[in-house]
C-alpha cells in the first residue's frame, strides 16, 4: 500500500503536472498487471507502458513522485514495480 504520510497535501500546484501525462489517454490496464500475470506476457505489457512513458513530458516528475511515496504497483515514470524496488533498495537499475 502507498505510504500516505509521504504524499503532499492537496495543493493544486503540486499535482497539476499529472494533467500533462501521456498515460492520461491510455488504457490504465496497460500500466497495472492483472493478478497472476507472469513471464513474457507481463514483460510485454510493462514494455508497452514504458514506451508511453518514454515520450511523456512529465516522466521524471512521475518517476520522482512514485519513488518518493514508494508506489507499490504499476509502471510509473517508466519504471516497473521491480525497478522501483531495486532503486529504493540502493541497487543499480537501467531503466
Amino acid at each position: 500500500m502507498t505510504e500516505i504520510s509521504r504524499l503532499p497535501g492537496p495543493v493544486m500546484e503540486l499535482w497539476e503536472w499529472q494533467y500533462q501525462g501521456s498515460c492520461r489517454d491510455a488504457d490504465d490496464t496497460l500500466f497495472f498487471h492483472p493478478e497472476g500475470e507472469r513471464g513474457s506476457t507481463r514483460r510485454r505489457r510493462a514494455e508497452a507502458a514504458k514506451a508511453i512513458c518514454r515520450s511523456c513530458p512529465v516522466m521524471m516528475q512521475c518517476r520522482e513522485q512514485s519513488l518518493r511515496v514508494r508506489e507499490p504497483y504499476g509502471v510509473w515514470g517508466g519504471l516497473s514495480e521491480d525497478e522501483r524496488s531495486a532503486i529504493l533498495a540502493g541497487k543499480s537499475v537501467s531503466a
